[in-house]
């Protein structure tokens, strides 16, 4: 089944592509792209078995993600957040799966994880409210993944969870006016003391020891596989594709570039110009190679139902910041060597420049978070974090 979704994601590259420039000059993605996407079976690949996706392994949901993004940026930021949240709801109770995909299979869900909600705990659920931001995708969704912190008696915080809560529950407020990743909306989620009951609920420490209830009826290898892993390389997927695609468009565009200044010639005899060109390939190359690889290992863990060891969870996550980080390398060196038409707004390497750039700042690429969170663990250090 990944075969069949990576052919009709492939076939909707061209289409993709050709609407990435009005994508980023109306701030928005066209519903007719992502009707494209639920049709490809993108957005069901993470998806449990039980309610009609395919349990793939994630290595290919991350290359079709790198895919699409390298198309159109905001499309693959989309496509990656909203269809890795297909995994995460599988972490949830049974009730709350049922709730979601019980009357329609293609629903997608949206996020914002940060803590900033206040939840109060009430009888038989929580109480919550709030603003959150950077709700990528929101508008095409039918429910929200939003963090917050449980509030105990005396008003202070007393655990981390993540509350589902349906879209009668919220309001959008549309504030998204980026430099970069323009069309993917990411606006905010406002809630005004919603009810949420409890099997709506995952705490995030239990998250984090892989210990959801979703596991119970979702016994699937990839249910075995971290959050920390998981979300975070979805985020890098898309930054890694957006430079491949920059990358792909450059080559083609320099090999016919005649120099007008600094002695003329053909741009492509420039050794200058073959150093940046074998240095950009390089780290793309390094950010792709290391986090498929990381994570085709975890993946095999989980398939044999063994433990994934911690130092394999940090590893992945060392690998994940550095991949951003090397994506960002290799197109500032495109950049810099692109000529002054590349400074052109619309541009397709100026643009695939802010759209790397704007999703490296994303807190899943925070490179000295990640590096230390390694570091500690080769020093024997205890790691507690909920994004390993």
């Amino acid at each position: 089944m990944s075969n069949q979704v990576q052919a009709a994601v492939r076939e909707l590259l061209p289409q993709l592509a050709e609407r990435a420039k009005s994508v980023d000059e109306k701030g928005r993605i066209p519903d007719d792209s992502i009707r494209d996407l639920i049709g490809s079976g993108l957005f069901r690949m993470l998806q449990p078995r039980r309610f009609g996706g395919t349990e793939t392994d994630p290595s290919r949901f991350y290359e079709a993600v790198r895919a699409i993004s390298g198309a159109c940026a905001s499309t693959g930021w989309v496509a990656g957040i909203l269809g890795v949240h297909s995994w995460h709801l599988g972490l949830f109770p049974e009730s709350a799966q049922r709730e979601v995909y019980g009357r329609d299979q293609d629903t997608l869900v949206c996020s914002s994880y940060a803590p900033v909600g206040r939840i109060t705990p009430v009888e038989g659920g929580y109480e919550v409210s709030g603003r959150w931001g950077f709700s990528s995708g929101c508008e095409f969704g039918s429910w929200a993944l939003l963090g917050g912190l449980v509030v105990g008696a005396e008003g202070k915080p007393v655990d981390f969870m993540t509350l589902l809560v349906p879209r009668q529950d919220y309001e959008i407020r549309q504030v998204w006016d980026s430099m970069g990743l323009r069309g993917t909306a990411s606006d905010d989620i406002v809630i005004e003391r919603a009810f949420v009951p409890e099997h709506r609920t995952v705490r995030n420490f239990d998250q984090a020891q892989l210990r959801t209830p979703g596991r119970k009826v979702n016994p699937g290898p990839l249910y075995r596989m971290p959050f920390g892993t998981i979300f975070t390389s979805a985020v890098t997927a898309c930054v890694i594709g957006v430079v491949e695609g920059c990358y792909e468009s450059y080559v083609e565009q320099m090999r016919d570039r005649i120099r007008l200044s600094l002695g003329g010639g053909r741009f492509v005899e420039d050794q200058f110009a073959q150093v940046s060109v074998a240095r950009a390939a390089s780290e793309i190359d390094a950010a792709a190679l290391q986090t498929d690889r990381n994570i085709r290992e975890m993946y095999e863990f989980a398939v044999k139902n063994e433990t994934i060891p911690m130092e394999l969870r940090l590893r992945a996550r060392r690998d994940q910041v550095r991949g951003t980080e090397r994506a960002i390398e290799a197109i500032d060196i495109l950049f810099k060597t692109a000529g002054g038409n590349s400074l052109h707004r619309g541009h397709a390497l100026e643009r695939a420049w802010r759209d790397a750039h704007a999703g490296s700042l994303h807190v899943a690429n925070d490179v000295e978070r990640g590096l230390s969170m390694y570091g500690r663990g080769v020093f024997g250090l205890t790691v507690e974090d909920n994004l390993v």
